[in-house]
C-alpha cells in the first residue's frame, strides 16, 4: 500500500509557559499543506518464528541522519506490536520530500501515517481516538496527522481543538534554507509569556490582517543567529505575499499569496528548497 505522508505550517507559535516537567504550553494553529513524502508499505515473509518479525526501512529522497532503527516509521511499527496488535514483518519504502529539520512536521507525519496505513492493512480496527492516543507516543504533533485538519494546539502541541479555517484562494510557497536550527536551543532562548490576545482570537481575523497581529515567538530568538532567515521572510514579503512566518522553530519559511500572485521561482532563492503550491 502507497500513502502520501503531508507537511504542516504552524501559523502563529505563542509560547505561553515553562511546565514543571521542563517543556513548554504552546498556542498555535496547525495547518496541513500539500507537501508529501511516499510512504509505500509491503509485507514481509512472515518468519515462521514471530518473535523475528522487523520493520525493514529503505529510505530514498532528502538524506535523513542517524539510525533507520530510530526513524519514527520504524517506531510506529514496533509501538502497535509492543500494545499488543498482531503486525507482521513489513518493508517500507521512505522517500523524503519533506525537508527535516524544518518545523514541516514531516518525521511526524510519516509516523502517524504509518500507524493509521497499518491499521488498515491488517483491519486492526483502532479507531480514531486510540490511533491519536498512540501517536501521542511518538511526538507532541503525530496526533494532528490523524485528522489532518487545521487545528489550534495548546499544552505542549498535544491538545487539539478543530478549527474552521479555509485558505481556499491562496497559493504558499515554502522556503527551506540549508540553515540548521537547534530546536534545544531556540527553547533556551525564548522568555514564555501570556499574551494579552489569544491566537483563537487572533485567526479569525482577515489573512490580510494577520501580519500585523499574529506572530511566531521563536522569530525574535532564532532570526538573530541566522540573518538569511528574516531576508527570506522580507524577500516573500516584498514579493507580494499577505502574511510571512517560520514554521515551528525553524528553519523553513513560508509565504500565503492570493493565487496567481506569486512569480517567484526556485532560482529566487539560491541554495534553497523551494516548493509552492495551491491551498
Amino acid at each position: 500500500m502507497i500513502v502520501f505522508p503531508n507537511a504542516k505550517v504552524n501559523i502563529g507559535l505563542q509560547v505561553t509557559g515553562k511546565r514543571a516537567d521542563g517543556y513548554h504550553n504552546l498556542d498555535t494553529v496547525f495547518h496541513p499543506i500539500p507537501l508529501r513524502d511516499s510512504l509505500e508499505i509491503i509485507v514481509d515473509k512472515q518468519p515462521s518464528d514471530d518473535a523475528e518479525a522487523q520493520c525493514r526501512l529503505n529510505l530514498l529522497g532528502h538524506t535523513l541522519e542517524g539510525n533507520p532503527d530510530d526513524n519514527l516509521v520504524v517506531r510506529a511499527w514496533r509501538l502497535l506490536r509492543e500494545e499488543g496488535y498482531k503486525v507482521p514483518s513489513v518493508e517500507v519504502w521512505l522517500y523524503k520530500q519533506i525537508p527535516s529539520g524544518a518545523g514541516l512536521g514531516g518525521g511526524s507525519s510519516d509516523a502517524a501515517f504509518m500507524l493509521s496505513t497499518l491499521d488498515s492493512m491488517f483491519s486492526l480496527h483502532i479507531g480514531q481516538e486510540e490511533l491519536e492516543r498512540l501517536a501521542g507516543k511518538l511526538g507532541a504533533d503525530c496526533p494532528f496527522f490523524i485528522s489532518n485538519k487545521p487545528v489550534r494546539a495548546t499544552g505542549t502541541g498535544n491538545i487539539l481543538t478543530p478549527l474552521s479555517l479555509s485558505l481556499s484562494g491562496y497559493d504558499i510557497v515554502v522556503v527551506k534554507p540549508p540553515v540548521f536550527v537547534s530546536t534545544r536551543e531556540a527553547y533556551s532562548r525564548i522568555t514564555p509569556a501570556l499574551p494579552e490576545t489569544t491566537l483563537e482570537e487572533k485567526i479569525q481575523l482577515p489573512v490580510s490582517l494577520w501580519r500585523e497581529h499574529i506572530t511566531n515567538d521563536f522569530e525574535a530568538c532564532v532570526f538573530p543567529l541566522h540573518p538569511e532567515l528574516p531576508a527570506i521572510k522580507q524577500k516573500l514579503y516584498d514579493s507580494g505575499a499577505v502574511y510571512a512566518s517560520m514554521s515551528g522553530s525553524g528553519s523553513a519559511l513560508y509565504g500565503l499569496f492570493p493565487n496567481g500572485a506569486c512569480k517567484l521561482t526556485t532560482q529566487d532563492f539560491e541554495g534553497c528548497f523551494v516548493w509552492k503550491a495551491s491551498l
